[in-house]
């Protein structure tokens, strides 16, 4: 499927790019989420956290487990993941709503420091991450869905330096999926209803 097609599922038959016509929780997440600019810093940490589980999953099935992540990881507040330790990292490896994988797991309790620690040498990671682009989203202009990279130069850089602040599941594919997902790139296709809003 690699032209935009009709939603045929929704009553609003609205355009919407192919890889959300799965069900309505992955068109909502299109139609609300995908690709809007985020500056909020817990929002931020909450799509790394999510980000990280999703690494060689769906990002339907990590959707699916949100909210459990949510309450497993303290509403995605970075300074009290940091703070867990071993007992809290036995439970969530019993914790059956989410991905019950170890090295996520550490690297997600791990990543919450760096992430604390970015946050007081920028003052906010947004700050950080926005600051590639100098601030401005990067709006690609792509038809078919097949065009879309996997990686780009600019997730190659912010990868390299995230790593080199002891970030994990880092990797620019998974970097990639970041920016488009919290709107500093806009690859929603040219003729989706989402492209331009």
């Amino acid at each position: 499927m690699k032209e935009l097609l009709p939603d045929t599922s929704l009553s609003d038959q609205l355009v919407r790019c192919p890889w959300c016509l799965k069900d309505e929780l992955y068109v909502r997440y299109h139609d609300e989420e995908w690709g809007v600019p985020v500056h909020n810093d817990l929002k931020h940490f909450e799509f790394l956290v999510l980000e990280t589980f999703q690494a060689g999953l769906s990002w339907h099935t990590i959707l699916k487990k949100r909210e459990n992540f949510r309450k497993a990881f303290e509403s995605f507040v970075p300074e009290k993941v940091a703070s867990f330790e071993e007992r809290k990292f036995q439970s969530l490896m019993l914790d059956a709503g989410i991905i019950r994988n170890k090295m996520k797991i550490e690297a997600t309790i791990s990543n919450a420091k760096s992430f604390v620690n970015v946050q007081s040498h920028f003052n906010t990671f947004d700050n950080y991450i926005w600051g590639f682009t100098g601030y401005k989203q990067v709006k690609n202009k792509w038809n078919h869905i097949s065009e879309i990279p996997a990686r780009t130069e600019l997730s190659d850089r912010i990868s390299a330096d995230m790593k080199s602040r002891g970030f994990k599941f880092a990797g620019s594919t998974i970097i990639y999926s970041h920016l488009q997902a919290i709107g500093i790139v806009n690859d929603h296709l040219a003729g989706c209803f989402r492209y331009n809003m």
